[in-house]
C-alpha cells in the first residue's frame, strides 16, 4: 500500500453499523456497513486468504451513493473463533455471504473483490446468481497449481536473491518441497518458528507487490493471517483453477468486469485473460501502470471509474480504455 493514497480515492468514511454474526462451526463474523443506507448495495470481499476488511478498500466507491458492506472472513481480522481453522473452507465462506445478505435484508448487490476476494466473489455469484446484480473483479486469483508454482518458485527468476532469502527459511533437505514444508510449519502452530517464516513470507509478498519490505516484527494478527493462508493454499483454496473457471463460465448474462494490472507479479494478468475468454459478454480492463497493489494511482483511478459506471445503469458499458481482442 502506498504511504500517500492517490487523490482519486474518496475521503475516508466511518461505518454507521457494525456487529458480529454467529455462523455454523463456532465462528462469529465481524460485519460493518458504511456509506449511504439507501444507496446501491455493494459487497466488498477482502483478499488473502487470511487478510481482513479495511477502510481503504471502500474508498473506490462514492459513499453518498453506495451502501457498502464489508466483513472479515472466518479466522480473519475481527472475526472470532476459538479454533480459527476449523470449519473454515470456501463453501462455508460462500454460505456466510448469503447469511450476511439475508440478515441485512438486501435483495441483490454488486459484488466486488480483489485477488482471493475476486475468486470468492465469482464463485459465490455462480452459486447464488439471483442475489448478484454484477461483479467487479480485480487481480483475479485462480487458486490452481499454476498460481502456486509461480508465487512459490517461478517468480524467483525475477528476484533470485529475495527468493533465496525466503527459501533459506527451510532446512536444506526440505527446499525441493518448499510449499509442503510451509504447510506443515503453519499447521504445527509453533509460534517460535512461525514468526520467522511469516516475516520471510511477508517480505517476499512485498517484493512482488513492489512495496518496501516491512521492518517491524510480525505480530499475532500477521501470524494468524499466514496460518489461514497456508491452510487455504494447502488445499488449493478448496477450489482449484478448473472449478473457478467453470464457475465463471456460468456467469453469462451478468455484468462482469475484470480489472488487472499489466505488471501484477502476484496474480498474473493471464488469470483474468483466461477468465474473460471463458465468459462471453464480460469485459476486461487492463491497467498498464499497475501491479498487484490496489491503491497505486492508475489502479485506483480504474476502480473508481468502474464503480462510477455502475451507478449509471448497473452495468460497465463505456468503461474507458477497455482493451479486448477484436474478435470478441
Amino acid at each position: 500500500m502506498d504511504a500517500s493514497p492517490p487523490t482519486s480515492l474518496f475521503d475516508p468514511v466511518l461505518p454507521y453499523d457494525s456487529h458480529w454474526l454467529a455462523v455454523p462451526g463456532g465462528h462469529e463474523l465481524y460485519v460493518e456497513q458504511s456509506g449511504s443506507p439507501g444507496g446501491k448495495a455493494l459487497l466488498l470481499v477482502h483478499g488473502g486468504p487470511g487478510s481482513a476488511a479495511t477502510a481503504m478498500q471502500r474508498r473506490f466507491f462514492d459513499p453518498t451513493r453506495y451502501r457498502i458492506v464489508q466483513f472479515d472472513q472466518r479466522g480473519c481480522g475481527r472475526s472470532r473463533s476459538p479454533q480459527p481453522l476449523r470449519h473454515n473452507h470456501s463453501a462455508a465462506l460462500m454460505d456466510d455471504i448469503e447469511r450476511i445478505r439475508a440478515r441485512l435484508g438486501i435483495d441483490r448487490w454488486l459484488v466486488c473483490g480483489g485477488s482471493w476476494g475476486a475468486t470468492l466473489a465469482a464463485c459465490y455469484a455462480a452459486a447464488h446468481r439471483g442475489a448478484v446484480a454484477g461483479l467487479l473483479l480485480r487481480a483475479l486469483f485462480l487458486s490452481g497449481r499454476a498460481d502456486l508454482e509461480w508465487f512459490f518458485g517461478g517468480a524467483g527468476a525475477l528476484y533470485p536473491d529475495e527468493w533465496q532469502r525466503f527459501l533459506d527459511r527451510a532446512p536444506r533437505g526440505q527446499r525441493r518441497r518448499f510449499r509442503q514444508w510451509l504447510w506443515r510449519v503453519f499447521a504445527a502452530a509453533d509460534e517460535s518458528r512461525l514468526a520467522d517464516v511469516a516475516a520471510a513470507w511477508r517480505r517476499w509478498e512485498a517484493v512482488l507487490e513492489g512495496r518496501p519490505p516491512p521492518r517491524d516484527a510480525p505480530d499475532r494478527s500477521v501470524l494468524l493471517r499466514y496460518r489461514v493462508q497456508a491452510h487455504y493454499l494447502a488445499h488449493a483454496c478448496f477450489l482449484g483453477e478448473r472449478r473457478v473457471l467453470a464457475a465463471i463460465a456460468r456467469l453469462q448474462g451478468l455484468p462482469v468486469l475484470f480489472v488487472h494490472g499489466r505488471r501484477d507479479l502476484v496474480c498474473r494478468p493471464d488469470n483474468s485473460w483466461k477468465a474473460w475468454s471463458s465468459l462471453s459478454g464480460s469485459r476486461l480492463l487492463w491497467v498498464d501502470d499497475a501491479g498487484h497493489a490496489p491503491f497505486v494511482p492508475a489502479m485506483a483511478s480504474a476502480m473508481r471509474e468502474a464503480a462510477a459506471r455502475w451507478l449509471l445503469g448497473e452495468d460497465f458499458d463505456g468503461i474507458g480504455a477497455c482493451r479486448v481482442a477484436p474478435w470478441r
